[in-house]
């Protein structure tokens, strides 16, 4: 057992490797979450289509979808840390051609897409590789409250990025792009400085096993499988704020800043989720708090689908962050603590595909849905159908629903 007292989260901030981590982590999300906003509302402006909104995930999606199985072996094989930086170095200069392309007047859609392409398989690397290196940059004994501080650093960046992004926006098209090559290259330069404590992990040529353990450790975990289908399923249904530029733009009717505002709203309430998580730590019937976490997710879903006062909007979007907050400490830390070292590349490979799954192909499905139905009707039938997929899911994974403790 670790010697390191859980009732210390100050103990993390005066530790050099984590605090690189959280910094670089934090910037790549401020790049993120600026893109957000200035790809969604550019979009549609060249486009004033839903279904070109919804492409904006898809796009993002097939090249994580793809490149799973690689990129997970190349997180338990090669360096992390140098593979999340080759990574962000290169979402930096995909950025600034961005910039340069919104500056000169010569970008268009489809080359905003092939972009995003671009976005999606550096992601697609970043991610697992990023991930993985959590446990071994955090105090031991302190897991679950660095993953709730990290947690809370992405929330910060995910309520002034989008804001920043909207005034930026706001001021020119294509400064949130040049805000995004700086952010990016700046997590670069700090992911350098990280200085593992785990030892060099061993590189090989993959096996098809070596490429398919992670599946198969997940398939063969139903607390893991559990936790993060749910969230697969859940956010892919619930994903109400792919829309928000329609409703920002039509049904709201605010400018870019307000997109911003509306953007930065869950990322508010997560952060203070964020707060409460980091100093008391959920030690009791973790399994079922995270199911009641989905379902007020889904129920403030609909309360925002539904509401036309921006004050309202705010406040429902703001439970569906704080809600979420919620699984995310329990579904990451439930993931990383029954994982060992050397798969946790391949397993964080496989988590990672779902959350881009339930985000951007939510974003895909909530696209096609408004386009079909409108917006509103969209939102209330993803609200819905989140609270619904708790429900079945409580019956499907007993196990992941009688999880009393993470240990």
């Amino acid at each position: 057992m670790s010697s390191v007292s859980s009732d210390q989260p100050g103990i993390l901030f005066g530790h050099r490797p984590f605090l690189f981590y959280l910094g670089a982590r934090s910037l790549s999300e401020y790049s993120y979450q600026i893109a957000t906003v200035a790809v969604g509302w550019q979009i549609y402006e060249l486009t004033g289509s839903a279904f070109q909104l919804g492409m904006v995930g898809l796009v993002q999606f097939i090249p994580s979808a793809v490149l799973m199985f690689a990129a997970g072996h190349a997180a338990d094989s090669y360096d992390r840390q140098r593979v999340a930086q080759i990574c962000q170095i290169c979402e930096g200069l995909i950025a600034s051609c961005l910039a340069w392309g919104t500056f000169a007047g010569w970008l268009t859609a489809p080359e905003i897409f092939g972009a995003l392409t671009l976005l999606g398989i550096t992601a697609a690397f970043e991610g697992p590789a990023g991930s993985a290196l959590l446990p071994g940059v955090a105090p031991e004994g302190m897991l679950q409250k660095a993953t709730a501080i990290s947690s809370g650093a992405f929330q910060a960046a995910a309520i002034s990025g989008p804001a920043l992004g909207g005034v930026a926006y706001a001021i020119a098209p294509g400064a949130p792009y040049m805000l995004m090559a700086i952010f990016s290259l700046s997590a670069g330069v700090l992911n350098g400085m990280i200085k593992p404590q785990s030892a060099p992990l061993p590189k090989e040529l993959p096996t098809s096993d070596d490429l398919f353990a992670g599946v198969s450790f997940v398939r063969h975990n139903p607390a893991i499988l559990g936790t993060i289908s749910l969230d697969l399923f859940a956010v892919l249904l619930g994903g109400a704020t792919a829309l928000l530029p329609i409703y920002a733009h039509d049904i709201l009717q605010t400018g870019p800043w307000g997109l911003g505002v509306l953007r930065a709203a869950p990322a508010v309430g997560a952060l203070l989720m964020t707060a409460a998580l980091a100093r008391h730590a959920i030690t009791r019937r973790v399994g079922l708090r995270m199911f009641q976490a989905v379902i007020v997710f889904g129920l403030a879903t609909v309360a925002f689908a539904l509401s036309h006062l921006v004050w309202l909007s705010i406040l429902a979007l703001a439970i569906m962050g704080a809600a979420d907050m919620v699984s995310v400490v329990i579904r990451t830390s439930l993931v990383q603590l029954a994982t060992p070292d050397a798969m946790r590349g391949r397993v964080g490979a496989v988590n990672f595909l779902f959350i881009n799954a339930s985000n951007q192909l939510g974003q895909f499905e909530s696209g096609i849905t408004a386009a079909l139905l409108g917006a509103m009707p969209a939102a209330v039938l993803g609200g819905v159908g989140t609270v619904a997929v708790a429900l079945l899911w409580m019956k499907l994974f007993p196990s992941l629903r009688n999880v009393e403790r993470l240990e």
